[in-house]
């Protein structure tokens, strides 16, 4: 019996709309896509026992059946096999999970090797898991990138998918076969084909240039958006990554400004003389959160995302600020001094049943919902500031970082890493670094220029 490699994504818009497209051209059969023998099928799981952190992958170069240049890669598909294993075997790597083997250090094999691993080579070596693939030019100038992972133990493979990229978007491949390896492994949603929106800085401390940036979830495709004329601050992407809200200050008077990644269009959603903070999408797109301070009351207020009357749903006195969602839209969390000092409240979608949530010491801000609902993260402050989490009902603080200032968090598209900003002591440079639910496997990010307000986005479709 025959079958394809799964095919559930294609890659074909130019890079910038790219992050728009619905990837859902399959491969058709026998096009560019090799046929597998199912030889007893599989019938296991991961043989592995013990820590995944242990747990050694194998990821040579991926292999190709000619070697043909490609925009991708002047040096043609081979070249470019070797940079498809070097991004997986980063992100695998940078997760904190995994100890992969790239393949810089690896025999590659032969591209009928690919559904015929030479079980003996990859034993010897100790790895547990062995990443195969392949990269193969078409006669439109596409890629079919095809990524398989094996258990050694089982001499089984595990998973197959295979997708259709145009060149500009051929480490999107990459992220998508490291999501596959995450995912089969982990049992967890995967996150590494997502991008970040954050606030690139640049000149001096009292007079920064502020402009909004996005980039890959590894850092790379990095491009300004805003040219820093006016200042931009804390953006958010939308529920279907196809625009990106956030605050900006045009001749010191906020508004609040959708940006469409595609078109590169910009649509004002509200403006004010009032002091404006931290616009937010609601979970269905329809309506974006924010804060504005009036007569000395900073209050909380929900306006579609179309523009129209702002509604209030905060009236106490004092100031609360930054609105985000659950993940159901029934709640919002938010940050509040009603109580004499910055405290985490949550209250419903339309206002009521406002409570506090924090009670263990010091001040908390910049609350965050996590995707999967069932934590909050947000900024603790005790001294130093640093980013901590609890669950919704206000229990199990744990403090994940331990820098100078550590703020703004902001969830990877599965909720088990956070990443946030630091600005050091002495220097006031800011970064964007990235930690997990263990408060373990901190990384700092590669920004071309100081970095604030991350955002991190849902997973690409």
């Amino acid at each position: 019996m025959k079958y394809l490699i799964a095919a559930t994504f294609a890659f074909v818009a130019a890079p910038l709309a790219a992050q728009n497209q619905d990837l859902g051209e399959p491969i058709p059969e026998g096009q560019d896509v090799e046929t597998i023998e199912e030889e007893g099928g599989l019938t296991g799981s991961v043989s592995f026992e013990g820590n995944l952190d242990d747990l050694g992958i194998a990821i040579p170069a991926f292999a190709t059946d000619r070697n043909v240049a490609t925009p991708a890669n002047a040096q043609g598909t081979a070249a470019l096999g070797v940079e498809l294993a070097r991004v997986i075997t980063a992100d695998l790597r940078n997760n904190g999970l995994f100890k992969p083997t790239g393949p810089d250090a690896l025999p590659k094999p032969s591209f009928a090797n690919i559904n015929a691993p030479a079980w003996a080579t990859w034993s010897n070596r100790g790895a547990e898991m062995l990443v195969h693939g392949y990269v193969r030019a078409r006669s439109d100038d596409r890629l079919t990138v095809g990524c398989y992972l094996y258990d050694m133990a089982l001499q089984s493979r595990l998973v197959a998918e295979g997708w259709v990229v145009s060149p500009a978007d051929w480490r999107r491949a990459a992220h998508k076969c490291a999501d596959l390896i995450y995912s089969r492994l982990t049992g967890e949603s995967p996150f590494f084909d997502s991008r970040i929106a954050y606030i690139a800085e640049t000149g001096p401390k009292d007079n920064r240039v502020k402009r909004l940036a996005i980039m890959d979830s590894d850092g790379a495709n990095h491009r300004f958006i805003t040219t820093g004329r006016s200042t931009a601050l804390t953006p958010r992407y939308s529920p279907d990554y196809k625009q990106l809200v956030y605050l900006s200050y045009v001749d010191g008077n906020p508004r609040i400004y959708v940006y469409d990644i595609g078109t590169g269009r910009q649509t004002l959603v509200t403006q004010s003389e009032n002091p404006t903070f931290a616009p937010r999408w609601s979970p269905d797109g329809r309506y974006i959160l924010y804060s504005m301070a009036v007569g000395g009351n900073t209050d909380i207020y929900r306006v579609s995302a179309q523009g129209g009357r702002s509604e209030r749903l905060t009236d106490a006195p004092g100031i609360d600020i930054g609105g985000s969602f659950s993940p159901d839209g029934r709640q919002i969390v938010f940050e509040s001094d009603r109580s004499g000092s910055q405290q985490i409240y949550i209250m419903n979608a339309d206002g009521s049943n406002q409570r506090r949530l924090s009670f263990f010491g010091g001040r908390s801000a910049t609350p965050e919902w996590s995707p999967r609902g069932d934590q909050i993260a947000f900024t603790h402050i005790a001294g130093d500031f640093n980013v901590a989490v609890m669950n919704p009902s206000g229990r199990g603080f744990r403090k994940l970082t331990s820098g100078w200032q550590d703020e703004a968090p902001t969830w990877a598209p599965n909720g088990r890493i956070i990443q946030f900003f630091r600005t050091e002591r002495n220097t006031g440079k800011t970064s964007l670094w990235q930690v997990d639910l263990t408060g373990e496997n901190e990384r700092r990010l590669p920004t071309p220029v100081d970095a604030s307000d991350p955002a991190w986005g849902p997973i690409l479709p």
